[in-house]
């Protein structure tokens, strides 16, 4: 039991609510790959390796927020995310080791890929893996967002189609960049209300970088823009028009681009909850921060209708 005990902490501590998202993007290129005649055994590997990739970059955060903790003599809240190191619940030590554990079954993976795809496996690992190592790093210098649409989209898209199909296309990247830049859009929207507070830190975002809190607002804006306009060139390449149905998220996404400019005024304004923002409709009770997740709930449940009608455009 100890065994398994050790495995549903470090599973829950790796923050696993940050998975569906993943799981959403990867369901694209898992789809896509499919209408090409994939291999569907090596498309399920591939989600298990980077699914455990994902967590283990999480935990990785969380080994480098704690050593920063350390060295500046600072700890965060109770609740903040490496409170089970603070608390006592397990050692750096185990930590890493986790880490340590989770890539290596995830590396299991990659040399089953390999011998069932090929020697660019190899590519996309060691592409792969400093990222996820070094996110956090990598954030701090504003360099995360970089970060996330590579992995989140050539690297996770090339790859998949390569361990499934054993071939490439320039259609894959082009739809990795569309859907990428889509789950960026909830890092960014997080980011965009945490600008004052980053600001008073002095912790550099791409959104901090753009001055004031209307640019990042704008900014957000040049990043649904973009996407919409990857999805318009992929549909002249591929000849399906299908793909058009994203744009029925264009009035989602002008709610939130309101919503959020009434956050830029008064981070207290709390707009109508309805449907689109899931979870937070099922609560008796709202928690304090209620106003930052209606918005940032809206902003993912976004992107997850994105690729759901992105799915749909495929397989029409």
């Amino acid at each position: 039991m100890k065994i398994l005990d050790n495995i549903i902490f470090w599973i829950k501590n790796s923050r696993p609510y940050t998975i569906p998202i993943t799981s959403l993007c990867f369901l694209v290129i898992f789809v896509y790959s499919l209408v090409h005649k994939g291999n569907i055994a090596a498309g399920l590997i591939a989600y298990i390796g980077i699914s455990l990739v994902h967590l283990a970059t999480n935990l990785s955060d969380d080994y480098f927020d704690y050593l920063k903790l350390i060295k500046n003599n600072e700890f965060c809240a109770k609740e903040c995310k490496c409170s089970y190191l603070r608390e006592g619940k397990a050692t750096i030590k185990d930590l890493r080791n986790a880490i340590i554990t989770m890539l290596t079954i995830a590396g299991g993976c990659g040399a089953i890929l390999f011998f069932i795809s090929g020697y660019y496996v190899i590519f996309f690992a060691f592409a792969t893996l400093p990222i996820a190592l070094f996110y956090s790093k990598l954030s701090s210098k504003g360099l995360g967002d970089i970060a996330v649409i590579l992995t989140y989209g050539p690297l996770m898209y090339c790859g998949v189609y390569y361990v499934m199909t054993k071939s490439f296309s320039a259609e894959v990247i082009i739809l990795s960049l569309a859907c990428s830049i889509i789950v960026e859009t909830i890092l960014y929207a997080h980011m965009l209300m945490d600008f004052n507070d980053d600001i008073n830190a002095g912790k550099t975002t791409v959104c901090t970088m753009l001055k004031t809190a209307q640019n990042a607002l704008n900014g957000l804006v040049l990043l649904y823009t973009t996407s919409f306009i990857i999805i318009c060139v992929l549909c002249v390449i591929s000849g399906n028009y299908a793909y058009l149905l994203t744009f029925l998220t264009i009035p989602l996404i002008i709610k939130l681009y309101i919503s959020l400019k009434a956050y830029n005024e008064d981070n207290r304004s709390m707009p109508k909850i309805e449907i689109w923002n899931y979870p937070l409709n099922t609560q008796k009770q709202l928690p304090v921060n209620a106003p930052f997740f209606h918005r940032f709930f809206l902003s993912i449940n976004i992107s997850t209708l994105f690729m759901l009608l992105t799915c749909i455009g495929i397989v029409l």
